[in-house]
């Protein structure tokens, strides 16, 4: 079968479906399903859909119908807002060209929160062949669109049997319990230390990210690192950020499609009107296992702070905390007094 023709009927079929089942099919106000065809943009560089675009699938069809249940009741209307995500099982790998059902269900009310419980199935439409991929459980709350704070009530929903209320009950507590757990041990590190600002971002390199001969474009890892430095330099001082300057970039090994890139920015010197940001850029081939991880690109990005007119703020001190920090600062500081002095020359010279 040629390109043209895979590409003709991908596009047919696609069509179809957005015209047949892409918008939802009701059963009744506790179930749903909707479905979607899985197309190259789904799936990675071997074929396998993203985990990530499943979960969103799964999420969609747990808010459409946890906000179509609460909204049967007068009152506010209220959009169904996700809190907790239990296990998810990944049962089967989904690929490109499959049929991807998504059946939700209304499993269990609490005064102010319930339960959807989702299946996904994986058809292929050439075999007719079909097999479960997923299974989820996810609980929301309802928000009020004139107040997002506050809490709307859940209509109750009619159950098979008391048993099935009664283990939903429980399956509700257990949740509770769990998320207040959670919620205890989140211990946020102190405002305007080098930790409370640092940040990571992790990318699978897909081929849109490269050259003809499958390495990434620079100026792709470049505008990561620049979005990596403006999120510590935003998370610093809060205000407006932009970036100022940037230090010689070194890229000291290729990086190529499929791999794995985290890109981690950390604060290392703060003057009064500037930041300086150290950003790492690190590879690890998913495909090359026997590589290894491995240091790709290194750079740093100054920015500055400004004001709602655009005029440069002064930005909060840095708090050191051991020598590690101090030497990386005292490294900053030197760097910054050699830039403000050969600005001062360049500057004189054009006078």
């Amino acid at each position: 079968m040629t390109p043209t023709i895979v590409v003709g009927f991908f596009i047919l079929l696609q069509n179809y479906l957005l015209m047949q089942t892409c918008y939802h099919q009701i059963l009744t106000l506790s179930l749903l399903l909707c479905c979607r065809l899985m197309l190259p943009d789904d799936a990675n560089f071997m074929g396998n859909v993203h985990g990530g675009i499943i979960l969103k699938m799964i999420e969609e069809a747990g808010s459409i119908i946890g906000t179509r249940h609460c909204n049967t009741q007068n009152g506010d209307r209220c959009l169904a807002a996700l809190v907790r995500v239990e296990k998810t099982e990944f049962l089967s790998p989904v690929f490109i060209g499959e049929v991807v059902h998504v059946n939700a269900e209304i499993t269990y009310t609490s005064k102010h929160s319930l339960e959807v419980q989702v299946k996904v199935i994986a058809e292929n439409i050439l075999t007719g062949a079909k097999k479960l991929a997923n299974k989820a459980a996810l609980w929301y709350v309802p928000c009020s669109l004139q107040n997002v704070d506050k809490i709307m009530e859940v209509p109750p929903i009619k159950y098979a049997s008391a048993e099935k209320e009664e283990e939903g009950r429980k399956r509700y507590e257990a949740q509770k319990l769990g998320r207040m757990e959670t919620k205890a041990r989140v211990e946020e590190p102190m405002p305007h230390t080098v930790g409370f600002s640092q940040s990571s971002l992790i990318h699978l390199v897909g081929p849109s990210d490269c050259t003809v001969v499958d390495f990434v474009y620079g100026g792709v890892a470049m505008k990561l690192m620049d979005e990596v430095a403006g999120i510590v330099a935003f998370r610093h001082c809060g205000t407006n950020i932009v970036t100022a300057s940037v230090d010689a970039i070194n890229f000291h090994r290729k990086i190529r499609k499929g791999c794995v890139v985290t890109v981690t920015g950390r604060l290392t010197f703060v003057s009064n009107r500037s930041m300086e940001i150290e950003v790492l850029v690190d590879a690890d081939s998913l495909v090359e296992t026997q590589t290894g991880k491995y240091r790709a690109v290194s750079a740093f990005f100054t920015f500055i702070s400004l004001d709602k007119e655009n005029k440069p703020l002064n930005v909060p001190p840095l708090k050191i905390e051991g020598d590690d920090e101090q030497k990386r600062f005292e490294e900053g500081k030197s760097r910054y007094l050699q830039n403000k002095a050969r600005r001062l020359a360049e500057k004189e010279r054009q006078q």
